[in-house]
């Protein structure tokens, strides 16, 4: 008879361990993030709400695009988006913060549309997206550059406050009712890559190019004329001998009309 009391007793006691695992893993997280505290790259400074939504403006986000948050901290920006019926990414180191944008993604319920992964910016996969928001320091910008020139010719990336070095901004912009240092949004479109000589309709086009902008000669009827001009995604837009040319790459051929 006792040996049948300790094994319904340790039976009892494996039911309700088992029972207060499941709740604790149900319960909400007590974590709660500092600003300024320490992470891989940087400290975690939320980006304000207001800024959130002019930066997913300046990026024209629809349900059709994919947008990854580098640095994702609580998940606003992801969760932001998501309400907006985009499917959105963060990606962030600190494990605690990736909980807590998974929590917080429930209360709004978003799960569907958003979700976290703990990851290292560095060794991440960014082909897939559409639109990349970020809030990183411009060390941290001009190391991760290379990798967003080579996206997709007219992925649009957004940064709060911080600059790209010398690639300038194609849209700089800040909400009426932003407050604080972090209020303002600036947006690159990844260019197409046009350096090189191209055999057109109009002549004959040399064109140089750094990064958006354009510079290089036309020639056509034996004359050469300069030529200014920028790159936007796929658009191109040039000036050469008094007239303005527009076109759009197509694959690896320009054209213009």
């Amino acid at each position: 008879m006792h040996f049948v009391h300790r094994i319904f007793a340790l039976f009892l006691l494996a039911a309700f361990s088992a029972l207060a695992l499941a709740q604790a893993q149900k319960a909400p997280s007590t974590y709660k993030p500092s600003v300024g505290q320490e992470g891989k790259d940087v400290v975690w400074v939320p980006t304000p709400q207001a800024l959130v939504d002019k930066m997913l403006d300046m990026a024209k986000v629809t349900p059709s695009d994919f947008v990854m948050d580098l640095g994702s901290g609580d998940g606003r920006t992801v969760i932001t988006a998501a309400k907006r019926g985009v499917r959105a990414m963060g990606i962030e180191y600190n494990p605690d913060m990736v909980e807590l944008s998974k929590q917080n993604a429930r209360k709004e319920d978003v799960t569907d549309r958003a979700q976290f992964m703990k990851a290292d910016l560095f060794q991440t996969d960014f082909s897939k997206a559409t639109v990349i928001t970020m809030f990183l320091l411009p060390d941290i910008n001009l190391r991760l550059r290379p990798k967003i020139l080579e996206l997709k010719p007219g992925t649009r990336v957004v940064s709060n406050t911080f600059t790209m070095g010398d690639w300038k901004a194609d849209e700089t912009g800040s909400p009426e009712n932003c407050e604080g240092s972090w209020c303002t949004a600036l947006l690159w479109i990844v260019p197409a890559k046009v350096a090189g000589t191209h055999k057109l309709p109009q002549g004959e086009l040399t064109l140089k190019q750094e990064f958006q902008m354009l510079s290089g000669t036309l020639r056509a009827e034996g004359k050469t004329v300069p030529v200014e001009g920028r790159v936007r995604g796929e658009e191109v837009s040039i000036k050469a001998g008094g007239r303005e040319y527009r076109g759009k790459v197509n694959g690896k051929a320009l054209e213009l009309r």
